[in-house]
C-alpha cells in the first residue's frame, strides 16, 4: 500500500541543544543535538520504519538523510505511548533548520508519513 502524507494522530515534538564542547565555531563546525519524542494517540500500535531528512544550513545548503528506523531501532510504539532518542547533526553555520517525514506502518499494515515539522538549530544568540 503506498504511504500517505499525513501524522495518523501521530505527535512529533522536538528539543534542540547546541553542543559548544564539540563545535568549533573557527572552522565552521556547529554540532547540535536534537531530542525527539513520538507519541501514539491511535488506539492501535504502529512502528517506525524509515526516517527522511532534509537538513539546511544558514547558507542554504542542503543535505537530505535517509534511512532505516532511528538510532539503530525501528520502535514499535504502543497506543497512548511515548517514543523517546536523541540524534545530532553538524552544521558549517551558526543556524539553521531540519524537517522531515517518519515513515510509518500501523498494526493493520496501513503505511503513512508522520511529519516532522520544521525546527530550528541555532548557537546561543545567534538569533535575535
Amino acid at each position: 500500500m503506498d504511504a500517505t502524507d499525513y501524522s495518523r494522530n501521530v505527535e512529533i515534538n522536538v528539543v534542540t541543544t547546541y553542543l559548544p564542547d564539540q563545535s568549533e565555531p573557527d572552522a565552521h563546525r556547529f554540532v547540535f543535538s536534537y531530542q525527539i519524542s513520538i507519541t501514539n494517540h491511535n488506539t492501535d500500535s504502529v512502528q517506525l520504519l524509515r526516517r527522511k531528512w532534509r537538513i539546511t544550513d544558514g547558507n542554504e545548503h542542503v543535505q537530505e538523510v535517509e534511512g532505516e528506523g532511528v538510532v539503530g531501532e525501528k520502535p514499535v510504539i504502543e497506543p497512548g505511548q511515548t517514543y523517546e532518542y536523541t540524534s545530532g547533526t553538524v552544521l558549517a553555520t551558526e543556524v539553521g533548520s531540519m524537517q522531515g517525514h517518519y515513515s510509518m506502518e500501523t498494526a493493520d499494515g496501513i503505511s503513512f508519513n508522520a511529519l516532522i515539522p520544521a525546527f530550528t538549530l541555532a548557537q546561543p544568540n545567534a538569533l535575535h
